[in-house]
């Protein structure tokens, strides 16, 4: 979730809130996030950073809110996805509010994947699950 009381974005506010996190972290540590594909190997680092340094999920929840609202903008802008607020059963399948739609319909959960990456740590790579990912418009444009 974005923090402690604060109410999770929209499918149309979802843009603009990893827009910002984007800033936010970018202007603090440097972070190479471009929303390029290759970016999403900066991700699972962060990750995998947080994952080490012994923080519980709650503390880091916010963090992971962030970085996956990003991954699903790498997806938006690269394998043409859209940003879409899921329905009741979705939301309990997939334990959060918001998702992405491909172009072939498939509805995918990147907040969840980036907690998984965090929970499970390197098998669940952001970037190879964007590699791996079934439903992306067949040739990819730069945005």
């Amino acid at each position: 979730m974005p923090g402690q009381g604060t109410r999770q974005p929209t499918a149309a506010g979802m843009r603009r809130y990893a827009v910002g996190f984007v800033a936010r972290v970018t202007a603090r540590n440097r972070l190479p996030l471009d929303y390029s594909v290759a970016s999403l190997r900066v991700v699972d680092s962060v990750v995998e950073g947080l994952r080490k340094g012994d923080t519980d999920r709650e503390r880091v929840a916010g963090t992971l809110f962030g970085l996956g609202a990003y991954v699903g903008e790498v997806l938006v802008r690269h394998a043409g996805a859209v940003w879409v607020d899921l329905d009741a059963g979705q939301r309990e399948y997939f334990g959060q509010s918001v998702g992405v739609r491909m172009p072939d319909g498939r509805v995918w959960n990147p907040l969840g994947k980036v907690v998984n990456r965090f929970e499970a740590g390197r098998e669940e790579s952001l970037q190879t699950f964007y590699l791996l990912l079934h439903g992306r418009r067949s040739r990819e444009r730069s945005s």
